[in-house]
């Protein structure tokens, strides 16, 4: 862990290996090294003692040693944002599924487990980074809930995240999506902001900018992965702000910001994930990914690696990591090409990542196997009574969470609205799932293409009611009632029965089996969302943004329709 103390026999040890009067513990022999900072190669061998790189651009020997020539060594990347819960794993599942690709740190944010069962869920995501491979960093939530306007499972004040504090994993204060209670100094809020100054602070404001801008920024605010246009990640960065370019299996920021990467900004910009699936991941990979469309597209070779290590580690305080160089932590990709970001090998904290370093871990129990406390539904409940024919809709724009305004006139009967498929318009409603009250928010959605059918999901960004999207009462009240019987997960229901499902039982967000089955069951799922006319790419995670009520600009919780814009709910 950075900053962590070393005592005077193992200073000793890397002191020695590091000049060679000992043999180093670990040895890659023969690797051409990349600089980050300058981008010179260099062919090298790489000495490291422990978790500690102690020799570069020499020769070593060691008591182990890896064969490196023909392969080019970079630093481990970073992973700055992402929720792990939205990878639908465990914290120990998606170590073993991400590091392979070269993740040997990623900072996220238990945001969804603390949302469903607070502080003891963030303590679950803690005891897991004590076992993980990966130096897994776990920051603490700052608004749960996000929002007065939903009903969340749990609350967390100042005093509960001071609390927290301490633990190894931590660094400081994760996204401050609330940013409206920032500007308009909200009790709650400025009590967090107060106890976590001088520390690092997470951001999160879509589309915010001028003097609000400034205003959020100076309450001690750093980063932001919400930036989705070349202008407004520039205004931001002109700020200050380190901007964290997002790639997720749902927001898609990448194309639009490769252009900020040069040698100018690159200290200054780093990537992230938000949120990735496992079929995503094995379909196309993670921070890997990133890189070689970025370099596709342009992007200086060694700025982009720089991206994704130095001013990662730089940007939350990791000064032990980001460069292969003495003194540095042992995360150390080796690859068979640069440009495309072919990963070979991975080493973690000086530990060459294979299937038995994973197996000789420690386990920690899952929590929140009974957090799903919904009553059963039924088709009349997602009735929608009629107060006029003009409507404003949801507009879902595939590759974004921000959503559009959409006002359409729809079709009344017997006194309540209908679906209009002509015009793909269909139910979104979200139903409380916490146990505190039986509330259901009612709305319209245009843009998932459904002609017949549901599709519901416990994972409901971020309070985690249950959302369902569908264009039939009866196959919307089945979805719903099945995913209440399988503790949380997604369902696809067409024709009064099940035609598809995934069950996510540890909080209702992520299951308590292995990734590879996670991934083979996202497969007939989106299969199954495709045969009621679904044209959306990745369904179930575009379904878990529409309840979030802090991005732009239409959204639904289980009090109803909500305006982001005016942060306020619509009547009727």
């Amino acid at each position: 862990m950075a900053g962590s103390t070393i005592d005077k026999a193992a200073l000793a040890r890397i002191i020695d290996q590091g000049r060679g009067v000992t043999d180093a513990d670990l040895v890659i022999k023969g690797v051409r090294l990349l600089d980050v900072i300058t981008g010179a190669l260099a062919e090298t061998d790489i000495a490291i003692c422990g978790d500690r790189i102690v020799g570069t651009h020499d020769s070593y020997r060691g008591q182990r040693e890896i064969d490196g020539r023909g392969l080019f060594a970079v630093p481990g990347f970073i992973d700055t944002h992402l929720h792990v819960e939205s990878s639908l794993v465990t914290p120990l599942e998606f170590d073993r599924c991400v590091l392979p690709y070269g993740v040997t740190t990623a900072i996220c944010d238990p945001h969804e487990i603390a949302n469903v069962l607070g502080a003891p869920g963030i303590r679950y995501f803690q005891r897991c980074a004590e076992h993980t491979i990966m130096d897994l960093r776990v920051q603490l939530s700052s608004c749960v809930p996000a929002t007065e306007f939903e009903t969340a499972g749990a609350r967390l004040t100042s005093a509960d995240l001071q609390a927290l504090r301490g633990h190894p994993s931590g660094i400081g204060l994760a996204e401050f999506m609330n940013f409206p209670g920032v500007l308009f100094k909200d009790e709650g809020v400025l009590d967090k902001l107060a106890a976590f100054s001088g520390g690092h602070i997470d951001g999160h404001a879509p589309l915010l900018s001028g003097r609000d801008l400034n205003g959020y920024i100076a309450a001690g605010i750093r980063t932001e992965h919400e930036a989705t246009t070349l202008q407004e990640a520039r205004e931001k960065l002109a700020k200050g702000m380190t901007i964290l370019i997002r790639e997720g299996s749902v927001s898609k920021d990448l194309h639009a910001l490769i252009p900020l990467i040069d040698a100018d900004t690159s200290a200054f910009v780093a990537f992230c994930t938000d949120d990735r699936n496992p079929l995503d991941i094995a379909e196309e990979g993670h921070l890997d990914f990133m890189i070689r469309t970025a370099i596709a597209h342009g992007a200086p070779l060694h700025h982009v690696y720089r991206l994704a290590s130095w001013s990662a580690a730089n940007a939350f305080g990791l000064r032990d990591r980001g460069l292969i160089a003495p003194g540095r932590r042992a995360d150390i990709v080796l690859l068979d090409d640069l440009e495309t970001c072919a990963v070979h090998s991975v080493v973690s904290a000086g530990r060459l990542v294979t299937p038995e370093l994973f197996a000789a871990r420690g386990t920690v129990a899952p929590v929140g196997l009974d957090s799903m406390k919904a009553e059963r539904v039924s088709p009349e409940d997602f009735r929608i009574p009629a107060t006029g024919a003009s409507t404003q809709v949801i507009g879902v724009v595939p590759g974004r969470i921000i959503t559009e305004r959409v006002v359409l006139d729809l079709p009344l009967a017997a006194g309540f609205k209908r679906v209009d498929l002509g015009h793909d318009a269909v139910k979104v409603c979200v139903v409380a799932r916490h146990g505190k009250n039986r509330n259901i928010g009612r709305g319209f959605v245009h843009g998932f293409g459904l002609k017949r059918g549901a599709i519901a999901s416990s994972v409901g960004h971020d309070s985690h009611n249950i959302c369902v999207v569908g264009a039939d009462d009866a196959d919307m009240a089945i979805a719903v009632n099945r995913l209440i019987e399988l503790g949380g997960g997604f369902t696809v229901a067409e024709g009064g029965a099940v035609r598809a499902e995934l069950a996510l039982p540890v909080a209702g967000l992520m299951a308590a089996t292995p990734y590879e089955e996670v991934r083979a069951g996202l497969i007939p799922l989106r299969a199954a969302a495709k045969a009621l006319g679904c044209t959306l790419p990745e369904p179930f995670l575009q379904v878990a943004f529409l309840p979030l009520p802090v991005i732009p600009h239409l959204k639904i919780t289980d009090f109803g329709m909500f305006d982001v814009d005016r942060f306020e709910l619509i009547a009727g």
